[in-house]
């Protein structure tokens, strides 16, 4: 790997809250394993119930994580932008996907292999001490996250979810107003952990309210500032 791409990754493995106790020597050694990936949009990176033996970390674009009901219903269980790991159980055990993971637009990643992570922690004990650290503080703040969704009303959690979306655009480089997001409502209501229908309605109090506004598959934030009126 050539010295600028190396210092590149390992500046990116920087930015993923998993690896936030490493060592920059850490780092180091795990961009030296990683591979570049690139997907083009709609690719699958892997599927629901294949087995797990890469993580990927997002250099460029977005991905999704979905799930499909046997009603035939499928369902976005998360995005992936910069910065974000997906897949990270592969570093500890050979679990089977339980998600199926896809390029929403023309992103790249870089993997690392499950064997290895597992043996670059054999042979540094440290990165696993450090892991098992970052993973811990990661549990505490998702069950801090559940704690405060659960007296949160349906509008609050949409608001939510939109706040951190575009607080994602904004960190890629996106311009802090008129803010793109690709998605669905339906998409937008599973993340906020609501109905359809509700999450609808109140997007439709938004859109009159001049916030935003609504497309087939897309809709455009105009005031991000705006909406933390509604997060309470």
């Amino acid at each position: 790997m050539g010295a600028t791409r190396s210092a590149e990754v390992v500046e990116l493995l920087g930015r993923v809250p998993v690896f936030s106790t490493l060592e920059h020597a850490d780092l180091e050694r795990i961009a030296e394993v990683a591979v570049p990936r690139s997907f083009d949009p709609g690719q699958v990176v892997f599927r629901e119930g294949d087995a797990s033996d890469t993580c990927y970390v997002v250099r460029e674009g977005h991905l999704r994580a979905v799930r499909t009901h046997g009603d035939g219903r499928t369902l976005t269980l998360a995005t992936f932008g910069v910065g974000d790991i997906f897949g990270e159980l592969a570093m500890f055990e050979d679990e089977r996907r339980s998600a199926t993971v896809e390029a929403i637009e023309q992103a790249s990643a870089v993997g690392v292999l499950g064997g290895d992570m597992r043996r670059l922690m054999s042979e540094h004990p440290q990165i696993s001490t450090r892991l098992v650290i970052a993973l811990g503080r990661r549990l505490r703040e998702t069950n801090e996250r559940l704690a405060r969704q659960s007296f949160q009303t349906v509008q609050s959690r949409v608001a939510v979810v939109l706040t951190q979306l575009v607080e994602q655009e904004i960190a890629d480089g996106r311009a802090p107003t008129d803010v793109l997001l690709t998605m669905t409502q339906a998409d937008l209501a599973q993340l906020a952990g609501s109905s359809r229908e509700s999450a609808s309605r109140f997007m439709a109090v938004l859109e009159r309210a001049g916030l935003i506004s609504q497309g087939r598959g897309r809709l455009v934030v105009h005031d991000p500032e705006a909406l933390k009126q509604y997060v309470f």
